[in-house]
């Protein structure tokens, strides 16, 4: 098995917040990753030597700023927004189909899938840990790299996938 429940999640509580709370039916959707699945999938799609976004080399695709092609603000639409509506920028360069499988990157031993369907429409949730977190599709090459600063990085994964 490659998930964890989501009940002993560490970090359940940014699905649960009361402000914010992803309704049942999509929460069955979110799946936490197992410390070494997320270690794997890390290596295979974000770095093999690095454990995080503060220690990315000259080696890690998301190091290079030929991967990226735009700065794009999200923090203004994650405070004000209250649609829940992804930032238009987001939802026009990422325009995956529903039913894809998409990672949410914290860190190597902390990743999350769920669809994008379901990403979209609770992206606020995954950003209450906003310290360098990379979306990915496994089959798809636009990566959006989030960054505290209520900013984040949009492009395509370099060639080390």
């Amino acid at each position: 098995m490659h998930y964890i429940d989501i009940n002993t999640y560490s970090r359940k509580w940014i699905f649960t917040h009361a402000s914010m709370p992803v309704p049942a039916a999509d929460l069955v959707q979110i799946h936490p990753l197992t410390q070494a699945r997320s270690a794997t999938l890390w290596r295979e799609h974000i770095s093999a030597q690095s454990p995080d976004a503060d220690h990315f080399g000259q080696g890690d695709w998301p190091a290079q700023d030929k991967c990226w092609i735009d700065s794009v603000d999200w923090q203004d639409a994650w405070d004000h927004d209250d649609d829940n509506a992804l930032p238009e920028a987001l939802a026009a360069f990422l325009a995956w189909e529903d039913n894809t499988p998409v990672y949410f990157c914290y860190e190597k031993y902390n990743l999350i899938e769920t669809r994008w369907d379901v990403f979209k429409r609770h992206w606020k949730n995954f950003l209450f840990f906003d310290d360098g977190p990379i979306l990915i599709a496994k089959k798809q090459t636009q990566a959006v790299w989030f960054q505290s600063d209520g900013t984040c990085r949009i492009g395509h994964r370099g060639s080390s996938d």
